[in-house]
């Protein structure tokens, strides 16, 4: 959708839209299957947020709205210096029913990890800590994100993360009426759609640090190449993972097992919470950098990129 299709939707500085007459388009961040993100610029204060903008076309169900709804809903009671600020949500309505939706968020600069370049081993530990630290916040309130991918966690230039896109967050101990996931980082739970719980944010996260650290997939029920097929059988021994050591040498054992008990398809074999998994991290980057300080702002800091012991990069 280009810009000034967006305008026209938005009716920026007409009278049908008198709320958006402050915001000043700046540029298309992305967009997914139903929406539009763009940065935009209030022009009374000069403050810059991102813009979600969902269109509810015609004979659809509605699923999109309702996801945004569920995504305003949640990031709203979320409080976190690791997670996006979610910040307003307008509707217009057409025949009593919702046709357009507009979300406020915070904007976020820097670059996903999907699109980030090679990092450090203590680089991505300290990655890894702060979207637990994250998700842990999610987790106090009793909410799960449920969608832990590479393209969810920004990383600023400074070094912090914001975890974004809360749109398939729910409660835990939910069970979905359909399957929601993002194909090879879903957990075996979310396929067969059985309670979700904290384990499942750790398989998400568990499968987002084995692609991190060997540039590979884990075995999912959904792999992104078949996800038009499901396979509701646990994956037999052929398809298990290998091990991160076994594919990257360079990679210490101890990490490698840490992201192999995440990934197990029992949640009950899984690491139980995010401060467990901290716990684990903590004492990791401990042994890595021996037990020296490390900057202030972890990632690319004194002893970020480089890290203790020199640069190592996995894929």
């Amino acid at each position: 959708m280009a810009d000034a299709t967006l305008k026209n939707h938005l009716k920026i500085g007409a009278v049908e839209q008198p709320h958006f007459a402050n915001y000043e388009i700046i540029r298309r961040l992305g967009f997914g299957a139903g929406s539009v993100i763009y940065s935009v610029k209030n022009k009374k204060s000069g403050q810059i947020c991102a813009l979600k903008h969902v269109i509810r076309k015609e004979g659809e169900n509605g699923r999109m709205i309702e996801q945004v709804e569920n995504e305003y809903h949640i990031g709203t009671k979320i409080d976190h210096p690791y997670v996006r600020k979610t910040l307003e949500i307008h509707r217009r309505r057409h025949h009593w029913r919702t046709r357009e939706v507009i979300m406020l968020m915070e904007y976020c600069p820097g670059v996903s990890l999907e699109q980030s370049p090679s990092r450090s081993l203590l680089d991505l530990l300290l990655i890894f800590r702060m979207v637990a630290d994250g998700i842990g916040g999610m987790h106090n309130q009793g909410y799960l994100h449920c969608d832990m991918k590479p393209n969810n966690i920004i990383i600023a230039d400074n070094g912090l993360i914001r975890i974004i896109d809360f749109g398939q967050s729910c409660r835990n101990g939910t069970i979905k009426p359909r399957i929601q996931g993002t194909p090879d980082y879903i957990a075996p739970e979310q396929v067969k759609r059985k309670p979700l719980s904290t384990r499942t944010d750790v398989f998400n996260l568990g499968a987002t640090m084995y692609w991190a650290l060997t540039g590979k997939h884990v075995p999912t029920l959904i792999p992104k190449k078949h996800a038009d097929r499901l396979n509701l059988s646990v994956p037999s021994d052929s398809e298990a993972p290998v091990a991160p050591h076994q594919l990257k040498p360079k990679i210490p054992v101890g990490v490698s097992n840490l992201v192999m008990e995440c990934v197990k398809n029992d949640p009950r074999e899984r690491p139980a919470d995010m401060p467990t998994l901290i716990s684990r991290f903590d004492l990791l980057i401990h042994l890595i950098t021996d037990g020296k300080p490390i900057a202030a702002n972890g990632v690319n800091g004194v002893n970020g990129a480089n890290g203790i012991n020199g640069p190592r990069k996995y894929h």
